[in-house]
């Protein structure tokens, strides 16, 4: 089998292209868990908060002046940027959340499901062995 076909043969299997699916979908439903943190978790939690605003939270490695905004401080230099951290790991928790009763949910259905009856026997099998049980007697 040359290169070029054992590659086709892989490539067109259905778990490929299942993979292929699920990375585009999650790419998408990642980019939503992200609208929904930094849209409307993180304004809630900054209204709590008396208006804190975790993405412009940094320590500045590289002597930026203080009350930079995260960006420029950036430009300027280093800077460990532990809000922005808090943001992402918000996010991670979220969509790790959905994504276990997501699964949880599949799995329940999966065990829900009776197996399927065993198929008949089919009518040249059945006659064949009546004749086995009519030659032994």
């Amino acid at each position: 089998m040359s290169f070029a076909s054992e590659f086709k043969e892989f490539a067109v299997k259905g778990n490929v292209m299942d993979l292929a699916v699920g990375v585009i979908i999650g790419g998408a439903f990642g980019k939503i868990v992200e609208s929904l943190v930094n849209d409307i978790i993180m304004p809630v939690i900054s209204k709590v908060t008396g208006g804190l605003d975790f993405s412009n939270y940094y320590i500045a490695l590289a002597g930026q002046a203080a009350g930079l905004p995260l960006a420029e401080a950036k430009k300027a230099g280093a800077v460990f940027a532990w809000g922005n951290f808090v943001t992402v790991a918000i996010n991670f928790v979220i969509l790790a959340f959905i994504i276990f009763v997501m699964v949880r949910q599949i799995n329940k259905l999966k065990r829900d499901v009776p197996p399927p009856a065993p198929a008949a026997t089919p009518e040249d099998v059945v006659l064949l062995r009546e004749i086995r049980d009519a030659l032994k007697k």
